[in-house]
């Protein structure tokens, strides 16, 4: 077991079975989320909302995460939910095999971006010289004939 503070465990409640299905593909498929359990047998939540006691019957997300990830997993999940408040709880996996949280680590990490390197245009042609730079001396068209040629 491995002690570990970056890792999370997100719940989130949904109104549809589709709906939660929704969500966990797009948190894993952005890579905001390791893994996400969807609790198929609904849960019977009796919240306040505008006044009023009410109940509903939801589906319970565990969303697997680190820290860093949290910001966009939440931006995700807000702009996917039916909800106008959905709920989004954040609770500290306080320790875990150290394969599944490396494992864990590894699925969120957001791919390195390659910058596009500029180069400078250089004139393509065999022999000395090859890749240098142009300049306006060199691009005189029609080329001339060196001295003593034609």
């Amino acid at each position: 077991m491995k002690s570990d503070k970056s890792k999370r465990v997100v719940l989130v409640t949904c109104g549809s079975l589709a709906e939660a299905r929704r969500i966990a593909r797009g948190a894993v498929n952005a890579r905001l989320a390791a893994c996400v359990n969807i609790v198929r047998a609904p849960v019977e939540s009796v919240y306040r909302w505008k006044g009023a006691v009410e109940k509903a019957r939801e589906y319970l997300l565990l969303i697997k995460t680190t820290n860093r990830r949290l910001p966009a997993l939440e931006e995700k999940v807000r702009k996917l939910h039916s909800y106008e408040v959905p709920e989004f709880i954040a609770l500290p996996i306080v320790q875990g095999s150290r394969a599944y949280l490396r494992w864990l680590a590894e699925c969120v990490r957001q791919p390195a971006i390659r910058k596009k390197i500029r180069r400078k245009k250089t004139r393509r042609r065999a022999g000395p010289g090859l890749g240098r730079p142009l300049s306006p001396r060199r691009l005189q068209y029609p080329p001339r004939a060196a001295p003593g040629r034609r």
